[in-house]
């Protein structure tokens, strides 16, 4: 294989919505793309239509110099890179991990130490804009890395996503300003569920207000993206109430360790806390609405719904 075969060759590992969209992505780019899940028939479905699907990440990694991880979190991303059929360890030397998930940023600063030792690049490159704009190519990356890292990658990050930040010259940025954005993706969610919960309790019509709202002062992107769920009466999960449980408590976990306040992200997360504990861990996160009490939600109707993330 020539170098530049091996830059048009690329691994990814994680067939969730996004990961699906940004490897159709890929593909069309003209990457050679190997291609991972968990779940079995997910990699064989998409390689279906071009690509190769691998068992397990030490298979692809054979195979890649360049892989790119949209797992959930850190624990499976620790499982892709060190489980039993881990990745790392089948990684040649000089090859870059691209990680993609939402993470503690302490834990990718060591993420990159434990790669390096190994002979290996790392760049911490969380994304956001959602399965529709991951498969469109117009997701955003906030990215850092060293310089070594974005040489040999940079031409796959900027194939995959219509906006790449690149934040610093170590990993640990890139992830700082994800939770940043997480932090305010929860709140403003919390916040249109309570302005949208309080409507319908003073006997507002649920359609009147969301229309009033989105061309007012008061809207938001997520009001409008996510109070349309509810409005639709679905709350089929295309971002889980429980992901904002794991990504609020790493936004407050990175600020108690400065002693620095978050008094809005604290309540938000236990509104998401409370969604979860009563039963809607898996619902659209947009269901966070159900906890308030004595109201009568919309009805599911064929409204459809907008891909979010």
């Amino acid at each position: 294989m020539t170098d530049a075969d091996a830059n048009k060759t690329a691994g990814l590992i994680g067939l969730g919505a996004m990961g699906t969209g940004i490897a159709a992505t890929l593909r069309r780019a003209g990457y050679q793309l190997h291609v991972c899940d968990a779940r079995p028939g997910a990699a064989a479905a998409f390689a279906a239509e071009g690509g190769t699907a691998h068992d397990s990440p030490a298979q692809l990694a054979a195979q890649c110099e360049l892989i790119v991880s949209v797992v959930v979190n850190a624990q499976q991303t620790e499982e892709v890179l060190f489980g039993a059929q881990g990745a790392a360890a089948a990684m040649k030397p000089g090859s870059v991990f691209v990680m993609c998930s939402t993470v503690d940023p302490n834990w990718s600063i060591a993420l990159e130490e434990r790669l390096q030792a190994l002979g290996l690049h790392y760049i911490d490159a969380p994304i956001s804009g959602g399965a529709a704009k991951a498969a469109s190519g117009q997701m955003t990356v906030m990215s850092s890395a060293r310089p070594e890292a974005y040489a040999k990658a940079g031409a796959l990050l900027d194939a995959m996503a219509g906006k790449v930040y690149r934040l610093g010259d170590r990993a640990g940025a890139g992830s700082k300003v994800k939770i940043i954005n997480q932090l305010l993706a929860g709140v403003h969610i919390a916040a249109a569920a309570e302005a949208m919960a309080l409507g319908l309790r003073e006997g507002v019509a649920a359609d009147a207000l969301y229309e009033v709202i989105t061309h007012s002062a008061g809207n938001s992107w997520m009001f409008e993206n996510r109070m349309a769920h509810v409005l639709a009466g679905d709350y089929t999960p295309l971002s889980a109430v429980d992901i904002f449980v794991k990504d609020l408590g790493l936004v407050l976990d990175t600020a108690r360790a400065s002693k620095f306040p978050l008094p809005l992200a604290s309540t938000a997360h236990q509104m998401f806390m409370q969604a979860s504990t009563a039963g809607f861990a898996r619902e659209d996160d947009s269901a966070v609405i159900k906890i308030f009490p004595g109201i009568e939600l919309p009805a599911p109707t064929t409204m459809t719904k907008k891909k979010t993330s």
